[in-house]
């Protein structure tokens, strides 16, 4: 019996790009096809099979602890991507300014697409880690492109901020491509109530 199950949902890639650069300021070059390895995209600033620790593992680990990198590609979706430019009174945000990896259209709630789901192309996979919670970084960029915007992406990016991933299967993603959604074949996790 599988412990994944393929769901009827299928996006499509509207836009792929690479950091390959660091985060000052943050900046996702555009292209039309990437490498996807197993330490994540080729010539990408966040690949590499493992990275110090930051602070959202401090509940786990000190600051530079190394660990395995889950966070090797950023995911965004073009509704959601949208709404936060919508709410920023922006008529589009570039998912350059945010150093996306890549934006699907297609994919309903896609923030919140439980972890341990794949994202499946035509050649590579991706295991969904975890939502991305809003941050500042992003604003430097925004800030510059559109003056006045950049203090507004985080509390219009709450809970629309996307995915991180991992590469499970290497291969090449390419713009325009479909991407078929598989989630675990498991109920949601329900622990006792405490009374």
């Amino acid at each position: 019996m599988p412990i994944l199950k393929r769901t009827q949902y299928t996006g499509r890639i509207t836009f792929l790009g690479r950091m390959a650069n660091s985060h000052d300021p943050i900046h996702a070059e555009p292209a039309d096809t990437l490498t996807a390895t197993f330490d994540g995209i080729e010539g990408e600033t966040h690949a590499g099979a493992t990275v110090p620790s930051c602070s959202r593992m401090m509940p786990l680990y000190p600051r530079g602890t190394q660990i395995a990198n889950t966070r090797q590609v950023s995911i965004l979706c073009a509704d959601e991507l949208a709404q936060i430019a919508a709410q920023m009174d922006l008529e589009t945000l570039s998912p350059s300014l945010l150093g996306a990896t890549m934006v699907i259209e297609g994919l309903p709630d896609l923030s919140y697409i439980p972890p341990g789901s794949r994202l499946q192309g035509r050649q590579t996979t991706l295991v969904v880690n975890l939502n991305n919670r809003p941050c500042t970084i992003p604003s430097k960029a925004i800030e510059a492109a559109h003056p006045g915007k950049g203090k507004l992406f985080k509390p219009a990016a709450e809970g629309r901020r996307g995915l991180v991933a991992w590469v499970e299967r290497p291969g090449a993603l390419t713009l325009g491509e479909e991407i078929a959604l598989f989630i675990p074949d498991q109920r949601p996790w329900m622990p006792p109530r405490l009374l």
